[in-house]
């Protein structure tokens, strides 16, 4: 393995000017090239969320759900009211096609505190302003655990199809963007404006959602996809997981990312053939290799080597990042169908060639993720990519 396989970054508030120093030689060159790149966009992330007030999934309710206002609820994507029918239940799928009726408002929610929480997060690191941290906290607070404000720990009503169902164990790929926010906190839980009692607070949210995740009966059965769900749904829970120190856990996520994964769902030339067989195989194709690559991240240490690991006929990250990095470098020669929808927009900044970079040592991984735009402006993209602050996934 390379020096630059495994990212051990001891955190500390930094000053701007003192990041590139202070940082590990084995790490030093991609985290301090990313705090360079990535500084401008984290900073105006950062003024944006420190003039902004907390929102949370009790601003909205919508007449169809199930649930409480403390309850978060989503529609399914693809599907659209039954135009035969004059109440248009049972609604219909049409795969691919985004509903732009459909309640959307909690995760745009969670995604904006994500969004500003990682800002926050990643100005702190950069700078040491603690008044990051403090604007941070009350996000934090709002959103997980005032009680009147607060998002219960469960996804009991996620992806709902009127009509049909409540919610589904499909909607829990609806909390992949809370992925960033333990990073983000293990970051902001440097400052001596964090209280302890807090981090363990939150860390019990997490706790508690994953134990639901882990014995709900929609959890149960999303664990059990065989796509990019199962990947999104592990994926959370190892990031979860690793958060709140459950081992347990951790092993068993490293037994999903070999043996249902790796072996299950890649074929031997790198590619994840249920994802090109999707209405969107372009889309689907970055959307599930940056999870692997996140996955393989998270799970990787000196013990657990993940980024090398191969099965008997050649399965491995690498092979994966390799089959797909070339049309991310240049789209026209993609071989497969265009994405019924958003195809314009991709690919972005695909946090799994920076990934790559680093655990394979390849400086033209780390390039074509520099040229590549950081910040994509369509709504469909922006909900399938998990991942908007990279420099903090490069400290643990």
């Amino acid at each position: 393995m390379n020096r630059f396989a495994y990212l051990v970054l001891a955190w500390v508030p930094l000053a701007p000017c003192s990041l590139a120093a202070s940082l590990p030689s084995e790490v030093h060159d991609t985290t301090a090239l990313v705090a360079e790149v990535d500084r401008n966009r984290i900073l105006q992330a950062a003024t944006v969320a420190m003039e902004a007030e907390p929102l949370t999934i009790t601003t909205f309710r919508s007449e169809v759900s199930e649930g409480g206002p403390n309850d978060y609820y989503s529609n399914g994507d693809y599907w659209w009211p039954d135009p035969t029918k004059e109440d248009g239940l049972p609604y219909i799928r049409r795969d691919g096609e985004t509903n732009p009726q459909n309640f959307d408002s909690h995760r745009r929610v969670l995604r904006e505190m994500r969004d500003r929480v990682a800002a926050l997060a990643a100005a702190y690191l950069i700078t040491g302003d603690e008044t990051y941290v403090t604007q941070s906290l009350d996000f934090l607070d709002s959103f997980f655990l005032d009680p009147e404000s607060r998002m219960n720990p469960h996804l009991k009503y996620a992806q709902a199809i009127p009509g049909k169902t409540p919610g589904r164990g499909i909607g829990i790929i609806d909390t992949l963007h809370l992925i960033e926010v333990p990073k983000a906190i293990e970051v902001l839980a440097g400052s001596n404006r964090f209280p302890p009692k807090k981090l363990q607070q939150l860390k019990q949210w997490f706790a508690d959602y994953t134990d639901w995740m882990l014995t709900s009966r929609n959890g149960k059965e999303e664990a059990e996809t065989k796509n990019n769900h199962a990947v999104c749904y592990w994926l959370q829970v190892a990031v979860f997981a690793k958060f709140t120190g459950n081992e347990k856990h951790l092993t068993e996520c490293r037994r999903r990312f070999r043996e249902d994964f790796i072996a299950e769902q890649m074929a031997p030339d790198g590619s994840f053939p249920r994802e090109l067989a999707r209405t969107k195989p372009y889309g689907y194709s970055l959307f599930q290799l940056d999870n692997m690559a996140t996955l393989c991240l998270v799970l990787s240490d000196e013990e657990h080597k993940l980024w090398t690991y191969q099965d008997s006929e050649g399965r491995s990250m690498r092979r994966a990042v390799d089959f797909l990095a070339p049309y991310i470098a240049d789209k026209s020669t993609w071989p497969h169908k265009p994405d019924v929808q958003s195809w314009e927009g991709w690919p972005t900044r695909q946090s799994a060639l920076l990934f790559a970079s680093i655990a394979f040592d390849e400086a033209r991984f780390l390039e074509l993720w520099k040229q590549l735009k950081p910040d994509p402006e369509i709504e469909e993209i922006q909900r399938n990519v998990a991942i908007t602050q990279p420099i903090l996934w490069l400290s643990k």
